[in-house]
């Protein structure tokens, strides 16, 4: 008995805490049931929270938790020397601090391999990645850790672009440091949303921690909801056609021909909308059921009629964060900046290097000389340039931000490149009425497949697997296969065809069922969870699938 209560309270790499388990719900139900004791004291139940999701942090990323520790405390001083600082230089300095602090951690543990790797590459040198926290806790604390290997800590990529807002939103006056350190905690770590979002910025929730507890009857309908339909779409949907279909084929595309390559294209655009929105949306469920709101993170994205409305229904919470905090400072679609051009030339001569090559170096030199020449002539020209820059860079390093590889960066780059072409595009189309349903419909074809084609790079293992799944379809696609296929997985493009007409019914349609969803008596909403619950777990996989996003 007691090593079971040992094995439930220590962290095991084999049983993360995540939603998709049966455990999740378990401890949801103890914390919910203290909640229901601590909820009246602003300043003990933001107490508890924190604890609470300091103890989920560390069943999901063990030790990791000391990352997060670190994050919060040095964020929650600097927030406060920010805010009381009153020269304009010294600000900037502790904002600089904090972005400095927080993406020199983020760097070192997602981007070390990605970066020796290359320089290894570039130089012909033969550098290992060290682990130096491992090694300094080996040599002072007697501890057994490896230090030739670096792992990622759960959720970093999200609190650390938490960390970083809270410091900007202090520094543009939106916001005004926390009380204590126990209210930020929670802010930073609340479980619900802490490993795979929505990003949560300190202007939206932390005036939600000094109000009093409230959950309307309606508010507990919906988020009621948002969890079944949360486990619907992660179990049902996303597991299912990527354990007995997806998975196979990108796993190695030149097994298969160009159908059963181009149907896990397909599915896999589908697979990651409903791993990753059925991740938030039970967050958002949980969040709500405590008297918390977390913002919406996804908008039906395949509707969109063009490549910048996707990215305005996409990950929501990440787009307005680049935004806002890369895009406009880098200065947006007003002009150019320092670190706009330095990070654009960076990449470009990286590039270069990599290919080994003096003429493409050359090339990007005599490119960008001829741009600044007719930009000094032209001061419309650089303006528009500028603007496709920003965008550019900001696609590009939201690629980075999802993955240290070059799959990452060709995903972001072809994304900021679409988001280039349609702009210019829309100065010169023929049609005066881009609203009209045949062209909205046109439109909305274009962008699902040029979406879908980029996941080639977004979900392929490496460079040279994409680029094969790419030759399949091109050079071997035959519907003479497509009968014995769709026969051979039947229930895959069953459930596949009904993920994407439900994605696709009326917008209308969906507030009505949702609505009615809310207005139900109390007892039939629970009946119905209780059963979502007891029916989507017998669909579930052997091995549970983990959330594509925790790997970002």
């Amino acid at each position: 008995m007691w090593q079971r209560i040992v094995d439930l309270i220590t962290y095991d790499p084999a049983n993360p805490l995540i939603f998709s388990r049966f455990f999740f719900w378990g401890f949801y139900f103890i914390v919910l049931g203290f909640y229901s004791l601590v909820y009246p004291q602003r300043l003990l139940r933001n107490a508890y929270l924190f604890l609470v999701s300091l103890f989920f942090y560390y069943k999901s990323s063990g030790l990791s938790i000391l990352i997060l520790l670190f994050s919060t405390v040095s964020d929650f001083f600097i927030g406060k020397q920010i805010y009381q600082t009153k020269h304009p230089v010294l600000r900037k300095a502790w904002v600089g601090l904090s972005v400095f602090l927080n993406l020199s951690v983020l760097g070192y543990f997602k981007y070390a391999y990605f970066f020796t790797d290359n320089f290894n590459a570039i130089f012909n040198t033969n550098f290992q990645v060290i682990n130096h926290f491992a090694q300094f806790s080996n040599c002072f604390f007697g501890t057994s850790f490896r230090i030739d290997k670096i792992l990622l800590p759960v959720g970093i990529s999200f609190y650390t672009f938490q960390t970083i807002s809270y410091s900007v939103d202090i520094y543009r006056h939106q916001v005004r440091p926390v009380r204590n350190i126990l209210d930020f905690g929670f802010y930073v770590s609340f479980f619900p949303q802490l490993v795979a979002g929505p990003i949560v910025r300190a202007s939206e929730f932390i005036p939600q921690l000094y109000k009093p507890f409230r959950l309307t009857r309606e508010e507990f309908g919906l988020g009621i909801f948002w969890i079944i339909n949360g486990l619907i779409k992660k179990i049902v949907l996303a597991d299912f056609i990527a354990v007995n279909f997806i998975d196979r084929v990108f796993a190695d595309p030149e097994r298969y021909g160009g159908f059963e390559n181009l149907m896990a294209l397909y599915g896999y655009t589908l697979q990651v909308y409903a791993d990753f929105s059925g991740y938030t949306d039970i967050a958002i469920g949980v969040a709500l059921l405590m008297g918390f709101y977390l913002p919406q993170n996804f908008w039906s994205p395949y509707k969109s009629k063009n490549v910048g409305e996707f990215w305005k229904r996409w990950h929501m919470s990440l787009s307005s964060w680049l935004k806002d905090y890369l895009y406009i400072p880098m200065g947006g679609n007003r002009s150019g900046s320092f670190f706009s051009y330095f990070s654009m030339f960076s990449i470009l001569i990286f590039i270069a290097f990599l290919a080994r090559s003096f003429l493409i170096f050359a090339g990007f030199a005599v490119l960008a000389l001829a741009v600044w020449a007719v930009g000094r002539i032209y001061p419309a020209f650089k303006r528009e340039v500028d603007t496709n820059i920003n965008l550019m860079m900001t696609m590009l390093l939201g690629g980075l931000w999802h993955g240290a590889s070059w799959n990452f960066v060709t995903w972001g780059g072809l994304n900021g490149l679409g988001l280039v072409i349609f702009k210019q595009w829309k100065k010169i189309r023929p049609w005066k009425n881009p609203n009209h349903p045949v062209l909205q419909f046109i439109g909305i074809l274009i962008t699902f497949h040029f979406i879908t084609f980029t996941r080639t790079w977004f979900r392929g293992e490496d460079w040279e697997k994409s680029i094969a799944m790419l030759h399949q379809i091109y050079k071997h696609f035959t519907f003479s296969t497509a009968p014995q296929v769709i026969s051979a997985f039947s229930d895959v493009f069953w459930v596949m065809a009904i993920g994407f007409v439900l994605h696709w019914i009326p917008e209308r349609w969906k507030v009505n069922y949702r609505k009615r969803f809310c207005q139900a008596p109390v007892s039939l909403q629970l009946f119905a969870f209780v059963l979502t619950v007891l029916l989507v777990y017998q669909a579930v996989s052997a091995e549970l699938t983990p959330f594509i996003y925790f790997a970002f």
